[in-house]
């Protein structure tokens, strides 16, 4: 067949698709609903693209490229609205704290909770690589694996560098301008800092210049209401985003590198399902219905299995804990912000864990004593602390613990051809630890709104898609 003419064809499924996925909505199916199916379709496409070309065909190299107008440009439309969410919904939440006193409970909740998730993350993964029996002993590595072995030493100085000092000063916003363009690994954690002292400087000016309070505060609620618009806005194109995000993935997937690594892809599901399964019981113990509480962040954790992309799904991840779990905005936010820098307990806790236990026999180190699993736990809690929310922020946890504990980065190289999939399942455990982070704060807080949760609406996406 004619390569134009299979790309057109292949557009043309694509786009019958995406009306499908248009009269769903106009027919008020659920967001959940839309997101589900568009996941489904999207793996069925997906599959009968790689079928038919195979998986390094250009035909679906150049069908990919347009698909990705629609799933890249979704999180592009994400990351837009990410930095003005955080700075109004902050600001916001900040001017209605009765006392600075709650303002640090919720970072210390947040960020403690976060913390030790991490570490029970990190646990779990070595204890599937001990079950799985995982090591880098007799690995083979092909050209792009040597590649990116080499690629990984030449990134090393920049880990190596890295001090818990220098990352805690690295999220102080020496020119918050340039952190609101999203132009350092830490900059939402600076725009949070940033928003924090506005917020503190405004409450500062309420007794004694009320009137110049009462316009600002007025100001950050248009702001806020106009922002919160946007946020819907662009969330009701996620089963769009989903769609177009998963016929790629799956198109492209090599099956046969897939196979060959299968205990390692094995091993880390089970420990992300595990890690899963300690968020809901973490929740449980808030006395909240974890079985509730999974359905409800399906949809966003959906989203991020799809896209990768930790940061990118900061706006879902706050509508979901506000219109779905009853979580007050500004309890979310943290959590989010926060969730996506520090603690990622997929890319940041089982990943390098795992890596570090792998790789250590390869230099004649027992990797199941307390004399190694200690410390790499407290180097994994601690080199999470600063992990960019994009991709790559594994990668870079990784060489902060495989460096820190004196082991051959290169070697994790080696799993280069399934990083895409595993990548999957790790941002969406990271989501989720944003997410349960937020919950167990605002339920230990006493600020959940109960109704809210155990309501069975889908928040403002769905009622505005019906509105509309």
């Amino acid at each position: 067949m004619n390569p134009t003419l299979a790309i057109v064809l292949n557009l043309v499924a694509a786009l019958v698709v995406l009306g499908f996925l248009y009269r769903q909505q106009k027919q008020h199916a659920s967001f959940t609903v839309r997101v589900f199916t568009a996941l489904g379709l999207g793996v069925l496409l997906g599959a009968v693209l790689q079928g038919v070309y195979g998986a390094a065909s250009p035909v679906l190299k150049t069908t990919g490229d347009y698909l990705d107008i629609v799933g890249s440009g979704y999180v592009k439309l994400l990351q837009m609205i990410v930095m003005p969410l955080i700075m109004v919904s902050i600001v916001a939440a900040i001017l209605k704290l009765r006392n600075a006193s709650s303002l640090g409970k919720i970072s210390a909740l947040t960020i403690g909770t976060l913390m030790v998730t991490t570490v029970i993350a990190a646990a779990l993964g070595i204890l599937m690589a001990k079950l799985f029996g995982l090591t880098a002993v007799g690995l083979t590595a092909s050209e792009a694996e040597v590649a990116r072995g080499a690629y990984l030493q030449g990134k090393l100085a920049d880990a190596q560098a890295l001090s818990l000092p220098s990352m805690i000063l690295s999220f102080l916003p020496a020119n918050p301008f340039l952190d609101m363009t999203g132009g350092r690994k830490t900059s939402t954690i600076a725009v949070v800092i940033f928003s924090v002292f506005i917020g503190i400087a405004a409450h500062g000016i309420a007794d004694k210049k009320p009137e110049l309070f009462v316009s600002f505060d007025h100001f950050v609620k248009v702001a806020h209401a106009i922002v919160m618009r946007i946020v819907t806005i662009v969330l009701r194109l996620t089963p769009y985003g989903v769609f177009a995000l998963m016929t790629q993935v799956v198109a492209t997937s090599s099956y046969a590198d897939i196979m060959n690594l299968l205990g390692f892809v094995a091993a880390s599901y089970s420990a992300l399902l595990l890690m899963f399964g300690v968020h809901l019981a973490i929740v449980a113990g808030t006395g909240l219905n974890p079985f509730r509480f999974a359905k409800k962040i399906l949809p966003v954790l959906t989203f991020a299995f799809t896209s990768r992309s930790s940061a990118g799904a900061i706006p879902m991840n706050v509508q979901t804990q506000t219109q779905r779990l009853g979580t007050p905005e500004g309890i979310a936010n943290f959590a989010a912000s926060f969730g996506a820098t520090i603690g990622q307990n997929g890319c940041a806790g089982i990943y390098p864990a795992m890596l570090a236990v792998m790789i250590a026999p390869t230099v004649g180190i027992d990797p199941y004593t307390a004399a190694f699993l200690v410390p790499l736990l407290a180097v994994v809690m601690i080199g999470s602390v600063g992990v960019a929310g994009v991709g790559g922020g594994a990668t870079f946890a990784a060489l902060i613990v495989l460096s820190t504990m004196n082991l051959p980065v290169a070697l994790a190289g080696l799993l280069i051809s399934i990083e895409p999939l595993i990548d999957m399942g790790r941002t969406a455990l990271n989501v989720s630890g944003a997410i349960t982070a937020g919950t167990v704060t605002s339920r230990v807080m006493g600020e959940t709104d109960l109704a809210v949760f155990d309501g069975d609406g889908d928040g403002d996406v769905d009622a505005d898609a019906k509105a509309a």
